[in-house]
């Protein structure tokens, strides 16, 4: 399967920076361990974005390794391209209802 290209709302990367400091501020390095499971998932997404199952809709959700904590996205398989939607705690409700 040929690799798709990784785009992210803005909001995601306020996702990830927030969930980064939140963890560094607990443990120095944790932060710095969770960028890198995620750097993992979203080079599993990059390979085969079809593998995490969909949960809302056309949204798919990847766990990320060792973190209660899941990548969103949507496939849109024409262009070959996946759009990081959030990164967001399984706690959380995405819709903030």
């Amino acid at each position: 399967m040929n690799n798709f290209d990784i785009t992210f709302s803005p909001l995601t990367l306020d996702d990830i920076e927030e969930t980064f400091n939140y963890y560094e501020a607990h443990q120095t390095g944790l932060g710095k361990r969770f960028n890198s499971q995620l750097q993992l998932t979203l080079k599993a997404i990059n390979r085969n974005p079809f593998f995490a199952s969909v949960r809302f809709d056309d949204i798919r959700c990847a766990q990320i390794k060792k973190f209660l904590y899941l990548v969103h996205y949507h496939i849109h398989e024409a262009d070959k391209l996946v759009t990081v939607i959030a990164v967001y705690s399984v706690y959380k409700n995405p819709f903030g209802t």
